[in-house]
């Protein structure tokens, strides 16, 4: 699987897909990042990326040519049904698990990531991209967002974790929350590990699992529609 990230600073993406299990993953020949800074894109002897808002109004806004142009020599190279392109954006569905499973099924995904006010609409309505955003809540840019998709999808592929059965198994997987865990010692600070899961009975286990699971998911709705 590929990723293409179109960033004015690839570095803030490039740096941690260096860590942990995003570089074991491409260690392992299953995905290869792709950087591309706009930069290069850029317009005029100063490679300018961005510009003034028409309108009036504050910050400045990443302009469409070099994010058009950086995109259209992506996918003159990939075929045309094997991509998807995103557009990580506050106005974008709220990203999930069910997004994340079926995103990893794509052979190449171009992400664009905003930058400074946003990104000149032409854009959208050019790609007609998916509209992707990690929350209600402002980010100094988008290629913090694009880790937080890259993370949920990389780990998704087979071959990645050395335990495929535990991304299998993870909060989000299905509609419940993950259940309660616990490792040795069996006690710490009078705090005792719970007794069923210290018998080895692989039925009371997972039905306690699930009932763990299941109230933890209860809690969390009702917290959210209380708004605390």
């Amino acid at each position: 699987m590929d990723f293409y990230i179109v960033s004015a600073f690839p570095e803030m993406v490039a740096g941690p897909l260096k860590q942990s299990m995003l570089k074991r993953a491409q260690d392992r020949g299953l995905v290869d990042y792709h950087f591309y800074n706009l930069r290069d894109y850029g317009i005029g002897k100063h490679q300018q990326i961005d510009d003034y808002p028409y309108g009036g109004g504050a910050g400045m806004v990443l302009k469409p040519e070099p994010i058009i142009t950086c995109v259209e020599k992506i996918i003159e190279s990939i075929p045309a049904d094997s991509y998807k392109i995103i557009w990580l954006s506050p106005e974008g569905v709220t990203f999930q698990q069910k997004k994340a499973i079926e995103l990893a099924t794509c052979e190449h995904l171009i992400l664009i990531c905003g930058h400074y006010k946003g990104i000149d609409e032409r854009v959208r309505i050019y790609f007609s991209p998916i509209d992707i955003s990690i929350g209600n809540y402002i980010l100094s840019s988008g290629e913090i967002a694009a880790l937080v998709v890259i993370d949920s999808i990389v780990r998704l592929i087979p071959g990645v974790l050395n335990d495929f059965d535990s991304a299998m198994t993870d909060s989000f997987q299905s509609e419940l929350l993950d259940y309660a865990h616990y490792t040795r010692p069996a006690i710490y600070r009078d705090m005792a590990v719970p007794e069923v899961l210290m018998k080895g009975n692989h039925a009371e286990i997972q039905a306690w699992r699930h009932k763990i699971a299941t109230e933890r998911t209860i809690k969390k709705k009702n917290t959210e529609s209380d708004g605390k």
